[in-house]
């Protein structure tokens, strides 16, 4: 059964929560993971791929978007549609609702911020996991120095 993580931010800002998903998707890679970035729309995940590049000097994340011509040679992708290719054992979820193939996955990460929208859409989430009898767990943040 695929297993769910919540990672809650103190944080408010759309720039906090990219910038924890980045180090959440290195941390996935590291462990050995084919990951897919699932993006709420096209411009979410292009800024998802500048940011994979840039969110730290030393860091080195071999990822695509879906459709691109990387795609299959890369551990980590990133899309708004559809699902990846099978192979991906981990789903990192920035989109508001679940992807109806989120089962296909061991692992499913969500992540909340303080935002009031992404509260709202994310305590659905969540209940709607429950109420399937998928296991949730919450991971509390502490606030970045």
């Amino acid at each position: 059964m695929t297993r769910i993580d919540f990672y809650i931010l103190p944080d408010t800002t759309l720039a906090a929560r990219f910038g924890f998903a980045c180090r959440l998707a290195e941390t996935i890679y590291r462990k050995g993971y084919r990951l897919h970035l699932h993006a709420e729309d096209e411009a979410m995940a292009r800024e998802l791929d500048d940011r994979l590049w840039t969110f730290r000097p030393d860091a080195y994340l071999p990822h695509a978007l879906l459709g691109s011509d990387q795609e299959a040679t890369v551990p980590v992708t990133i899309g708004w549609e559809g699902p990846p290719e099978p192979g991906a054992q981990a789903l990192l979820n920035l989109h508001p609702g679940i992807p109806e193939w989120f089962s296909r996955f061991e692992r499913v990460a969500e992540i909340i911020n303080q935002h009031q929208d992404v509260l709202t859409a994310k305590r659905e989430c969540w209940q709607t996991y429950k109420k399937r009898g998928y296991p949730v767990t919450p991971h509390h943040l502490r606030a970045q120095a």
